[in-house]
């Protein structure tokens, strides 16, 4: 019989907690109740009569002790379930916890990046180291032919110039305005050691020579040759000339060369006689020399058009 009452007597508190638990959960689910008894005087004792209703309706025994228990507790948030704070280190676990919703993709574009990156080191990438590790040797090479072939002074400072400056983009790493500096260098040897005649045009249906009237001087002429550059082979090769009238550089296989009015004339009388100009060469630009040597009185003066 003793053992019984001990038993029961540890019972009684358990269960007086589960019935304080279920009034407060009583209360939350019945927000009506919760507004309008707590929120007004007397509040705690009209609570306690309406819950007393609640539970008598259900046919629940709750003893007096066990709903003042749960009002108590409800009010000192006892039983109630608080979140975790939305701190730094729960989204942390958050992030990790969805790994699975954001990692596969983030993995994927890392991959597809690494693909990028290595097709663009193959193809452009390594191919430019190359290209730039042997562009010294190239300057140095091409410096080296200029100054065995050039015979002009202009020629070979102008050689200097670009090479100190390919050098330094190469330093630099700006591959592409070292090769083209580089590139002006070879197109300066490539002047040097190439040699032709200007020879005056003469073929039939063509024009050999031009007059202008300037525009500074309405009352002036201006006399012109058209030439073209042929070599010791024969070949009309084209010739880079400045044109004076608008102070372009234009590369052209014809270009009119300003002449005295008595030169002029006198190539006017020699195809006048037969068609054809006999004395048709008017200079020649020699090996090492970036400009013709003439035979005839001229400025050097060029038009392109005419």
């Amino acid at each position: 019989m003793a053992a019984a009452s001990r038993s029961g007597a540890e019972k009684a508190p358990l269960e007086d907690l589960m019935v304080a638990m279920d009034v407060v959960d009583t209360m939350r689910h019945r927000d009506l109740i919760i507004d309008r008894e707590l929120d007004s005087g007397g509040r705690r004792q009209r609570l306690l009569a309406r819950l007393r209703k609640i539970y008598d309706a259900q046919g629940i025994e709750v003893s007096d002790a066990a709903l003042a228990a749960g009002v108590d507790a409800l009010e000192g948030d006892r039983f109630k379930y608080v979140p975790t704070a939305k701190g730094f280190s729960a989204k942390l676990a958050r992030i990790y916890v969805r790994r699975n919703r954001w990692l596969k993709p983030i993995l994927g574009i890392l991959a597809l990046g690494l693909v990028i990156w290595f097709a663009w080191y193959a193809t452009v990438g390594l191919p430019d180291a190359r290209r730039l590790e042997s562009l010294p040797t190239q300057i140095a090479s091409t410096h080296m032919r200029i100054n065995a072939v050039s015979k002009s002074d202009a020629a070979t400072e102008q050689a200097s110039r670009l090479s100190g400056q390919a050098r330094q983009a190469v330093a630099e790493k700006e591959i592409h305005e070292a090769e083209n500096l580089h590139e002006q260098m070879r197109s300066l040897l490539g002047d040097l050691e190439t040699s032709y005649d200007v020879r005056i045009v003469s073929r039939p249906n063509e024009i050999s020579g031009v007059w202008r009237v300037p525009d500074v001087n309405p009352d002036a002429r201006n006399f012109y040759l058209i030439v073209e550059a042929v070599t010791p082979t024969g070949a009309i090769i084209p010739v880079t000339v400045k044109n004076e009238e608008d102070g372009r550089m234009q590369e052209k296989s014809t270009w009119g060369l300003r002449v005295s009015e008595e030169v002029f004339e006198a190539v006017v009388a020699d195809k006048r006689d037969d068609g054809i100009i006999q004395d048709d060469i008017v200079g020649t630009k020699p090996v090492g020399e970036l400009d013709p040597e003439y035979r005839v009185p001229t400025t050097g003066a060029t038009i392109t058009n005419w």
